[in-house]
């Protein structure tokens, strides 16, 4: 994993006990030898843990992690201002560029911290710390827009966030535009996470071969981690539309965790049914909030 652990700091305190004055030469040379050798041993345990998190860790049982707190997770698709030929229903994905600006400075104004699926998955898998006000701000369906807006905006209050990309789109131009191979990478190198979200965006409880699991899974996967540098380990389901043969699809081809949206989370699984709220773009930055504290317990 090259940037997948971007937002976690790695510190690591040695101490080093003084030997004996009447210590001859030969017993402190071998004291200070092993000394090293634990401190070389236990840093590079900390790397390890570091670059692979799962390394060496016990992932809680579903009971632990269903009783921690959540922490809000709010889905954002396009950003742009509507247009007249906008649906009453489309406009709940597609929101107004000022009125997403205002959500995420009322994010920073109310002292959220945005933190980035790694964090999310170390706090629910391996009881790590996070901060006191955490939110994390994710987007879908690889819009140019998330890009030349989304990641802006973000920037200016010191946010990260996590883009799950599906790849069919990847350069395409028209009616709505997508991220090109360049612009995900350009994500990726700002400090983002860049998660899967698909090849063309199918409702998965339709899948029934390894075939499309592999077209919709392995492929883009491996692309994706080609092209971000990131091993890419984190998925959300389309249309938030998940089953038991989905989530024994994805831990097969390397996924840790998936993210639904509103529903309920699954009892055995609840890695794989990680909560989200589509941020509408009816909301007011009093209303996201208001919903945000109430959806997630």
């Amino acid at each position: 994993m090259k940037l997948y652990i971007a937002q976690l700091g790695l510190a690591t305190v040695m101490m080093f006990s003084a030997c004996s004055t009447n210590t001859n030469a030969k017993q402190e040379h071998s004291e200070t030898a092993n000394t090293l050798n634990e401190e070389k041993a236990e840093s590079s345990s900390s790397t390890s843990s570091e670059a692979s998190p799962n390394t060496n860790r016990t992932i809680a049982d579903a009971k632990t992690v269903l009783a921690k707190k959540q922490v809000p997770v709010l889905c954002y698709h396009q950003i742009r201002d509507w247009r007249e030929t906008d649906s009453k229903t489309a406009r709940d994905y597609i929101i107004p560029v000022a009125t997403f600006k205002a959500q995420i400075k009322m994010l920073k104004d109310s002292g959220y911290t945005a933190i980035l699926p790694d964090q999310y998955y170390n706090y629910l898998a391996y009881g790590d710390q996070l901060p006191q006000k955490p939110v994390m701000i994710t987007f879908d369906d690889t819009d140019l827009d998330q890009l030349e807006v989304g990641d802006k905006v973000l920037k200016q209050y010191g946010f990260k966030g996590a883009y799950f990309m599906m790849t069919v789109v990847i350069g395409k131009r028209g009616k709505v535009n997508y991220m090109s191979r360049d612009e995900i990478k350009q994500i990726a190198n700002g400090g983002n996470a860049v998660g899967l979200h698909t090849y063309d965006h199918p409702n998965v409880k339709k899948i029934t071969s390894e075939d499309e699991w592999n077209k919709q899974i392995t492929k883009p996967k491996a692309l994706l981690e080609e092209i971000s540098g990131q091993q890419v380990v984190d998925f959300a389901y389309p249309f938030g539309l998940w089953n038991k043969e989905a989530i024994k699809a994805l831990k097969a081809r390397g996924l840790r965790s998936a993210y639904i949206l509103s529903t309920t989370r699954d009892e055995e699984d609840p890695l794989y049914t990680i909560r989200r709220i589509i941020a509408s773009g009816y909301w007011s930055s009093k209303t996201l909030h208001s919903n945000m504290v109430n959806s997630f317990k």
